[in-house]
């Protein structure tokens, strides 16, 4: 340790100033609470995102190829696919809108057409089921959301009538009575209300399709977050006649403002940390005002002004890592106590507790705001010291 480092830190430890210490310790809680404050909400916000984008990715497909005048022969497509080592799996779908008739009364809904033997592979459409089996699924059976079947009284066993747009094929009529087999929950309430699961024979005959058509392809990849890359193969496989969105594409806006709410609230909460920094800023003059007999001896046996510059410079970065790291001890537990022990509606999130995410990228870059307002509140009062000189430091002794 030179003198440096050894002076500031007694002056950051000394007991002899009641005052000084006091002015020390409420530097460091501010900065302490501030960055506490960042490294919580960063990983809730964080937590509650990637909750979102797990349901989101388990809900839809990664990549949906569709075509505007529909799929003519998907069996085909789904063929080309069988080569590309980054897909696990491939499924049609029928989707389109219908009304719901209950009581004389008519909601609209969207269904969607699946093949209970491979959509599995695709969606968590199984792992979503709370009551029935995917494997149920038929030409006369249906897949309802939990939240619709709570708002009409829905079980296993009810029959619902859907009213279809077009006529449908020859002998199927545009009224269609369906069993419910199965309930699902993924954790959205705009899917679970809104969403309705038919067999893709079904659906085919609903929207007047051939047995060979279908709306789109869902593709499920190995890794999702490599959707963009695997968009570019397809195209180059399919040619530009066909849509392929990613489930980015699909939920951009979703995803933008989850972005922009995070990083806005980390704007708005690095304000706590510049606060804080005013408070190193007033006990580093006060300090330097105290000391003005140590600044003029040091001068005065040679220590040069830039020594004297990097002593308070030193000692203010004391102050902001001593209160930086306390910070990061201190939200790192409330986040484990919130994870642990804090719990949130289930019926609408679909979990117990507060989801929380603690990423290293996010907390180096509030660690690193931290020391950069501590670094920027040190130059003034640093830069003061430095220009007195011994004789006026000594003048009064």
């Amino acid at each position: 340790m030179n003198y440096e480092d050894w002076i500031s830190y007694r002056y950051l430890t000394s007991k002899k100033g009641g005052f000084l210490a006091f002015l020390n310790f409420v530097s460091i809680v501010g900065i302490a609470i501030g960055v506490m404050a960042l490294i919580v909400v960063t990983g809730v916000m964080t937590g509650f995102g990637n909750n979102l984008r797990d349901k989101i990715i388990g809900t839809t497909p990664h990549v949906v190829v569709e075509k505007e005048t529909g799929i003519q022969d998907y069996r085909q497509i789904m063929a080309q696919f069988q080569g590309l080592k980054e897909i696990v799996g491939v499924s049609p779908y029928v989707q389109g809108n219908v009304f719901l008739e209950n009581n004389r009364q008519a909601i609209g809904l969207v269904v969607r057409g699946i093949d209970p033997a491979t959509e599995p592979k695709v969606t968590k459409v199984r792992e979503y089921l709370v009551e029935g089996r995917a494997e149920d699924l038929d030409e006369h059976g249906v897949i309802v959301g939990s939240e619709l079947a709570r708002y009409f009284g829905y079980g296993l066993g009810d029959t619902l009538t859907l009213i279809a747009p077009s006529s449908g094929l020859a002998g199927q009529g545009w009224r269609h009575e369906l069993k419910i087999i199965g309930i699902f929950t993924s954790g959205m309430v705009d899917y679970d209300m809104n969403l309705i699961l038919v067999h893709l024979t079904k659906a085919q005959g609903i929207f007047n399709l051939s047995a060979q058509a279908s709306s789109g392809i869902g593709v499920k990849l190995v890794n999702p977050y490599r959707a963009r890359d695997v968009q570019k193969t397809i195209y180059g496989l399919l040619g530009y006649s066909f849509l392929i969105r990613t489930w980015i594409d699909v939920n951009r806006n979703l995803f933008e403002a989850l972005w922009l709410e995070k990083w806005g609230l980390f704007l708005i909460l690095i304000l706590m940390v510049l606060v804080a920094s005013f408070n190193i800023i007033s006990t580093l003059v006060v300090t330097v005002t105290s000391k003005v007999h140590d600044i003029g001896i040091l001068k005065s046996i040679g220590v040069p002004s830039h020594s004297i510059r990097r002593l308070f410079i030193k000692l203010g970065m004391f102050i902001g890592s001593t209160g930086t790291c306390l910070g990061v001890i201190s939200g790192v537990i409330l986040t484990y106590i919130l994870r642990t022990y804090v719990k949130v509606p289930a019926e609408i999130y679909s979990i117990e507790h507060v989801p929380v995410d603690l990423q290293l990228t996010d907390m180096l870059v509030i660690v690193g705001a931290a020391m950069l307002i501590t670094y920027l509140a040190t130059i003034y009062p640093a830069a003061r010291a430095a220009k007195l000189q011994p004789v006026d430091a000594l003048r009064y002794e």
